[in-house]
Protein backbone atom coordinates (compact mmCIF):
# COMPACT_ATOMS: atom_id res chain seq x y z
CA UNK A 1 0.00 0.00 0.00
CA UNK A 2 1.00 3.31 -0.60
CA UNK A 3 2.41 5.75 2.35
CA UNK A 4 -0.30 8.35 3.12
CA UNK A 5 1.27 11.81 1.79
CA UNK A 6 3.09 13.67 4.48
CA UNK A 7 3.67 9.90 6.73
CA UNK A 8 6.97 9.48 4.80
CA UNK A 9 9.54 8.16 7.45
CA UNK A 10 12.51 10.52 7.70
CA UNK A 11 16.19 9.83 8.18
CA UNK A 12 19.19 12.88 7.99
CA UNK A 13 23.12 12.19 7.94
CA UNK A 14 24.82 14.36 10.68
CA UNK A 15 27.66 14.01 13.06
CA UNK A 16 28.25 12.00 15.91
CA UNK A 17 25.51 12.16 18.06
CA UNK A 18 22.22 10.60 16.71
CA UNK A 19 18.72 10.63 17.95
CA UNK A 20 15.71 7.97 17.22
CA UNK A 21 12.02 9.37 17.60
CA UNK A 22 9.13 7.01 17.75
CA UNK A 23 5.87 8.06 16.77
CA UNK A 24 2.34 7.04 18.20
CA UNK A 25 -0.67 5.02 17.72
CA UNK A 26 -2.66 4.91 14.63
CA UNK A 27 -0.23 8.17 13.77
CA UNK A 28 2.78 8.66 11.47
CA UNK A 29 6.45 10.35 11.48
CA UNK A 30 4.47 13.42 10.40
CA UNK A 31 3.65 14.14 14.16
CA UNK A 32 7.08 14.01 15.22
CA UNK A 33 8.65 15.75 11.41
CA UNK A 34 9.63 19.40 12.90
CA UNK A 35 11.14 18.03 15.71
CA UNK A 36 13.21 15.71 13.79
CA UNK A 37 13.87 18.54 11.04
CA UNK A 38 14.33 21.05 14.23
CA UNK A 39 17.67 18.34 15.42
CA UNK A 40 18.80 17.71 11.83
CA UNK A 41 19.21 21.35 11.25
CA UNK A 42 21.69 21.59 14.65
CA UNK A 43 24.25 18.66 13.18
CA UNK A 44 22.50 15.24 14.48
CA UNK A 45 21.90 12.52 12.65
CA UNK A 46 18.11 11.45 12.77
CA UNK A 47 15.73 8.46 12.13
CA UNK A 48 12.00 8.62 12.26
CA UNK A 49 10.50 5.55 10.78
CA UNK A 50 7.22 4.55 10.35
CA UNK A 51 5.94 1.68 11.85
CA UNK A 52 4.89 -0.98 10.68
CA UNK A 53 1.00 -1.07 9.85
CA UNK A 54 1.15 2.98 9.91
CA UNK A 55 0.98 5.08 7.31
CA UNK A 56 -1.34 3.80 5.20
CA UNK A 57 -4.63 2.21 5.81
CA UNK A 58 -6.04 0.96 9.61
CA UNK A 59 -6.70 -2.63 7.74
CA UNK A 60 -2.71 -3.07 7.53
CA UNK A 61 -2.05 -2.18 10.92
CA UNK A 62 -5.30 -5.12 11.58
CA UNK A 63 -2.64 -7.22 11.43
CA UNK A 64 0.48 -5.85 13.15
CA UNK A 65 1.46 -5.78 16.98
CA UNK A 66 3.07 -4.82 19.24
CA UNK A 67 6.29 -7.10 18.61
CA UNK A 68 6.56 -5.82 15.04
CA UNK A 69 6.52 -2.00 16.02
CA UNK A 70 9.34 -2.60 18.89
CA UNK A 71 11.44 -4.66 16.51
CA UNK A 72 11.37 -1.83 13.84
CA UNK A 73 12.41 0.79 16.56
CA UNK A 74 15.08 -1.64 17.86
CA UNK A 75 16.48 -2.56 14.26
CA UNK A 76 17.02 1.35 14.05
CA UNK A 77 18.34 2.02 17.42
CA UNK A 78 21.38 -1.02 16.13
CA UNK A 79 21.93 0.68 13.00
CA UNK A 80 22.38 4.29 15.01
CA UNK A 81 24.93 3.09 17.43
CA UNK A 82 26.67 1.68 14.52
CA UNK A 83 27.10 4.47 13.36
CA UNK A 84 27.23 7.22 15.71
CA UNK A 85 28.96 7.71 19.01
CA UNK A 86 26.07 8.30 21.26
CA UNK A 87 22.17 7.85 20.91
CA UNK A 88 18.85 9.46 22.45
CA UNK A 89 15.71 8.13 21.66
CA UNK A 90 12.79 10.36 22.09
CA UNK A 91 9.20 9.51 21.99
CA UNK A 92 5.27 10.88 21.58
CA UNK A 93 2.08 8.99 23.55
CA UNK A 94 2.89 5.37 22.49
CA UNK A 95 6.28 6.19 21.12
CA UNK A 96 7.13 7.06 24.73
CA UNK A 97 6.20 3.53 25.80
CA UNK A 98 8.59 2.22 23.14
CA UNK A 99 11.25 4.72 23.67
CA UNK A 100 10.91 3.06 28.06
CA UNK A 101 11.25 -0.24 26.83
CA UNK A 102 14.62 0.52 24.30
CA UNK A 103 15.90 2.62 27.52
CA UNK A 104 15.35 -0.68 29.97
CA UNK A 105 16.56 -2.98 27.25
CA UNK A 106 20.02 -0.99 26.09
CA UNK A 107 20.88 0.42 29.28
CA UNK A 108 24.19 2.24 28.72
CA UNK A 109 24.15 1.69 24.86
CA UNK A 110 21.41 4.91 25.39
CA UNK A 111 22.85 8.45 26.39
CA UNK A 112 19.42 9.71 27.71
CA UNK A 113 15.45 9.39 26.82
CA UNK A 114 12.83 12.45 25.92
CA UNK A 115 9.32 11.06 26.37
CA UNK A 116 6.08 13.43 25.40
CA UNK A 117 2.83 13.10 26.60
CA UNK A 118 4.04 8.71 26.85
CA UNK A 119 1.15 6.18 27.65
CA UNK A 120 1.46 3.57 30.14
CA UNK A 121 -2.27 1.78 29.91
CA UNK A 122 -5.34 1.37 28.00
CA UNK A 123 -7.91 3.27 30.35
CA UNK A 124 -11.55 3.29 30.68
CA UNK A 125 -14.30 0.00 31.00
CA UNK A 126 -13.57 -0.87 27.32
CA UNK A 127 -9.93 -2.02 28.06
CA UNK A 128 -11.50 -4.84 29.96
CA UNK A 129 -13.59 -5.76 27.24
CA UNK A 130 -10.84 -5.77 24.66
CA UNK A 131 -9.91 -9.41 24.54
CA UNK A 132 -13.58 -10.10 23.74
CA UNK A 133 -14.71 -7.17 21.66
CA UNK A 134 -11.78 -7.60 19.35
CA UNK A 135 -13.40 -10.10 18.03
CA UNK A 136 -17.12 -8.77 17.50
CA UNK A 137 -16.09 -5.37 16.30
CA UNK A 138 -12.79 -4.55 14.03
CA UNK A 139 -12.56 -0.81 14.87
CA UNK A 140 -13.69 2.12 17.23
CA UNK A 141 -13.34 5.60 16.62
CA UNK A 142 -9.45 7.14 16.16
CA UNK A 143 -7.27 9.05 18.60
CA UNK A 144 -5.35 12.07 16.25
CA UNK A 145 -5.60 15.35 15.75
CA UNK A 146 -5.60 15.84 19.63
CA UNK A 147 -4.40 19.14 18.92
CA UNK A 148 -5.13 22.54 20.93
CA UNK A 149 -3.55 24.58 18.13
CA UNK A 150 -6.47 25.71 15.54
CA UNK A 151 -5.84 24.23 12.71
CA UNK A 152 -3.45 21.80 13.83
CA UNK A 153 -3.87 18.43 11.95
CA UNK A 154 -2.04 14.93 12.52
CA UNK A 155 -2.15 12.58 9.83
CA UNK A 156 -3.17 8.83 11.08
CA UNK A 157 -5.78 6.71 10.75
CA UNK A 158 -9.67 7.62 11.79
CA UNK A 159 -10.47 4.34 13.48
CA UNK A 160 -8.37 1.88 16.20
CA UNK A 161 -8.11 -1.77 14.99
CA UNK A 162 -9.40 -3.44 18.10
CA UNK A 163 -6.66 -6.11 17.24
CA UNK A 164 -3.85 -3.58 17.54
CA UNK A 165 -5.31 -1.86 20.30
CA UNK A 166 -5.41 -5.49 22.97
CA UNK A 167 -1.89 -5.73 21.96
CA UNK A 168 -1.56 -2.15 22.53
CA UNK A 169 -2.80 -3.00 26.59
CA UNK A 170 -0.16 -5.99 26.56
CA UNK A 171 2.72 -3.46 25.57
CA UNK A 172 1.64 -1.58 28.48
CA UNK A 173 1.70 -4.08 30.93
CA UNK A 174 4.93 -5.18 29.45
CA UNK A 175 6.61 -1.90 29.60
CA UNK A 176 5.16 -0.77 33.54
CA UNK A 177 6.79 -3.64 34.88
CA UNK A 178 10.44 -2.73 32.87
CA UNK A 179 10.20 0.44 34.27
CA UNK A 180 12.62 0.09 37.21
CA UNK A 181 15.45 -1.10 34.89
CA UNK A 182 15.04 2.63 33.30
CA UNK A 183 18.40 4.36 34.56
CA UNK A 184 19.26 6.62 32.01
CA UNK A 185 18.84 10.67 32.14
CA UNK A 186 15.13 11.43 31.45
CA UNK A 187 13.23 14.44 29.81
CA UNK A 188 9.38 14.28 30.42
CA UNK A 189 7.12 16.48 29.24
CA UNK A 190 3.38 16.43 29.42
CA UNK A 191 0.54 18.51 28.88
CA UNK A 192 -2.13 18.80 31.52
CA UNK A 193 -4.89 18.86 29.02
CA UNK A 194 -4.30 15.65 27.36
CA UNK A 195 -7.32 14.31 25.94
CA UNK A 196 -5.44 10.83 25.04
CA UNK A 197 -3.35 10.26 27.51
CA UNK A 198 -4.02 11.33 31.05
CA UNK A 199 -1.59 12.90 33.69
CA UNK A 200 -1.68 9.29 35.23
CA UNK A 201 0.62 7.98 33.10
CA UNK A 202 3.12 10.29 33.49
CA UNK A 203 3.04 10.33 36.86
CA UNK A 204 3.20 6.88 37.09
CA UNK A 205 6.39 6.18 34.60
CA UNK A 206 8.00 8.83 36.39
CA UNK A 207 7.19 7.08 39.96
CA UNK A 208 8.88 3.95 38.84
CA UNK A 209 12.10 4.89 36.75
CA UNK A 210 14.93 3.85 38.31
CA UNK A 211 16.44 7.41 36.50
CA UNK A 212 18.19 10.06 39.22
CA UNK A 213 18.67 12.65 36.10
CA UNK A 214 15.12 13.29 35.72
CA UNK A 215 13.18 16.59 34.47
CA UNK A 216 9.72 17.17 34.05
CA UNK A 217 8.12 20.12 32.39
CA UNK A 218 4.33 21.35 31.70
CA UNK A 219 3.14 21.94 28.84
CA UNK A 220 0.21 23.98 29.73
CA UNK A 221 -0.63 25.45 25.96
CA UNK A 222 -1.12 22.35 24.23
CA UNK A 223 -3.14 18.91 23.96
CA UNK A 224 -2.18 15.13 23.18
CA UNK A 225 -0.25 16.09 20.08
CA UNK A 226 2.14 18.48 21.55
CA UNK A 227 4.86 18.09 18.69
CA UNK A 228 2.17 19.82 16.66
CA UNK A 229 0.89 22.56 19.13
CA UNK A 230 1.55 25.32 20.66
CA UNK A 231 4.84 24.17 22.81
CA UNK A 232 6.38 22.49 20.02
CA UNK A 233 8.74 24.96 20.18
CA UNK A 234 9.81 24.53 23.72
CA UNK A 235 10.00 20.76 23.18
CA UNK A 236 12.60 21.23 20.47
CA UNK A 237 14.48 23.48 22.22
CA UNK A 238 14.44 21.77 25.32
CA UNK A 239 15.48 18.33 23.88
CA UNK A 240 18.25 19.88 22.25
CA UNK A 241 19.67 21.47 25.59
CA UNK A 242 19.02 17.79 27.17
CA UNK A 243 21.21 16.49 24.18
CA UNK A 244 23.93 19.35 24.60
CA UNK A 245 24.31 18.76 28.25
CA UNK A 246 24.80 14.87 27.65
CA UNK A 247 26.63 14.88 24.65
CA UNK A 248 28.78 18.42 24.15
CA UNK A 249 29.41 17.49 20.65
CA UNK A 250 25.88 17.61 19.89
CA UNK A 251 25.86 19.84 16.71
CA UNK A 252 29.31 20.74 16.65
CA UNK A 253 29.97 18.89 13.32
CA UNK A 254 27.02 20.77 11.61
CA UNK A 255 28.08 22.68 8.63
CA UNK A 256 26.33 25.15 6.12
CA UNK A 257 25.81 22.39 3.53
CA UNK A 258 23.98 19.95 5.66
CA UNK A 259 20.47 21.12 4.92
CA UNK A 260 20.75 19.41 1.25
CA UNK A 261 21.68 16.00 3.08
CA UNK A 262 18.07 15.41 4.15
CA UNK A 263 16.19 12.42 2.74
CA UNK A 264 12.60 11.14 3.41
CA UNK A 265 12.48 7.51 2.40
CA UNK A 266 8.58 5.79 1.64
CA UNK A 267 9.47 2.30 2.84
CA UNK A 268 5.66 1.64 4.74
CA UNK A 269 5.45 -0.80 7.19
Amino acid sequence: MPVLPGAEPFRHEGGEVGVLLCHGFTGSPQSLRPWAEYLAERGLTVALPLLPGHGTRWEDMQVTGWQDWYAEVDRELRALRERCSQVFVFGLSMGGALTLRLAAKHGDEIGGIVVVNPANKVHGLSAYALPVLRHLVRTTKGLTSDIAKEGGIEIGYDKVPLHAAHSLRNFFRLVDGELPQVTQPMLLLHSPQDHVVPPADSARILSRVSSTDVTEILLEQSYHVATLDHDADRIFEESFAFVSRLAPSAGKEAGADQAGQQEGTATGG
